[in-house]
């Protein structure tokens, strides 16, 4: 959930050459054909009858967070016997035409991210004319029930964004910069009005560029130079955290920096006391969850929460005191 690249819309001469690229996990085109005996990373001997699962997420390519969705996916696709693809596109015009080439393909199940649900919507409805399952994870936990899906693994960003608030509140903190790294994402948008709800202080949005670090560095180093009230800023992604402790310290400002997920690195800098404490939702856990409720649903017609409620994975908190205890899965990349 960190950096976006320029939207740039999918074509199938692109998803070839993404898969020649070794960026998907299967054949010669988006989702392979129904003979393709390819696996995901060893995800059991291909044979006939095999479940085929897509995971189409809005995730950039090389961002941590996504590896860890996608590691959990193929523990659980290689636990059950599934075929899987994973496939993304942080363009919402380009993840709905993943979704609709995996709707071609008749794939037996997908699961995907909500971080712009309308632009899913249609592609959703197409799924469900062709009698595909569709669950959903990540983003889209207020979308989710609507958009048609059969269930949800997720954090509650709203939920989340309250238990920062309230910690910001534990360490007598007065004012926050939430910082948003891409506008319009329904899940940040969440989070930082849910640690506005609950934190006593101040709380202020400020709007950068995920793309572009360096420009994130410095728009966040200005505004603590112009606000000496500013004493926390809380990040939506590890990599924007460890960016923000250069800005604090660039600026001269002794604002604390707190944020929601984590990576290896970010981790070491909570033990080390240089962030204050992360938000984990547990993306592995998403990743496993939604491709092995889709295995459920279809050998036992299991529905996870009964269709009416999500599964949440967070938020769990890292702070110093169990960063070491984490910090082993952290670098294994399953945390």
């Amino acid at each position: 959930m960190n950096t976006r690249p320029p939207s740039h819309r999918l074509t199938r001469r692109r998803l070839a050459a993404l898969a020649a690229a070794g960026l998907l996990t299967t054949g010669c085109s988006a989702f392979g054909s129904a003979d393709d005996s390819s696996d995901s990373d060893g995800a059991g001997a291909s044979g006939a009858g095999r479940i085929k699962v897509a995971m189409v997420t809005h995730g950039s390519e090389g961002d941590a967070f996504w590896d860890r969705v996608r590691k959990g996916a193929e523990a659980a696709a290689a636990k059950d016997g599934i075929e899987l693809t994973y496939v993304s596109d942080p363009d919402p015009v380009g993840q709905a035409e993943l979704v609709r080439e995996a709707v071609r393909d008749g794939v037996d199940g997908i699961a995907l991210t909500l971080a712009k649900p309308a632009a899913m919507k249609g592609p959703v409805n197409e799924a469900r004319a062709a009698d595909i399952p569709v669950v959903g994870l990540n983003s889209g936990i207020d979308a989710w029930k609507s958009a048609g899906l059969l269930e949800f693994f997720g954090q509650d960003e709203s939920v989340a964004g309250r238990a920062v608030g309230d910690k910001l509140d534990e360490l007598k903190a007065e004012h926050a910069l939430c910082v948003v790294h891409e506008r319009g994402n329904v899940a940040l948008e969440a989070r930082c009005a849910g640690v506005k709800k609950a934190f006593g202080g101040t709380t202020e949005n400020l709007y950068v560029d995920g793309t572009d670090m360096r420009a994130v560095s410095g728009i966040i180093a200005a505004r603590l130079r112009q606000d000496p009230t500013i004493d926390e800023v809380v990040t939506n992604g590890a990599d924007f955290a460890l960016t923000a402790v250069d800005a604090a310290s660039e600026a001269d400002s002794d604002a604390g920096v707190a944020t929601f997920d984590l990576n290896d690195d970010l981790v070491d800098a909570v033990r080390g006391g240089n962030v204050q404490f992360a938000v984990d939702q547990q993306p592995y856990l998403q990743g496993y969850l939604a491709v092995d409720a889709l295995w459920l649903y279809r050998t036992n017609g299991n529905i996870s929460g009964g269709g009416v409620a999500p599964v949440l994975t967070g938020p769990a908190f890292v702070t110093k005191a169990n960063a070491a205890a984490v910090a082993g899965f952290a670098a294994d990349g399953t945390r």
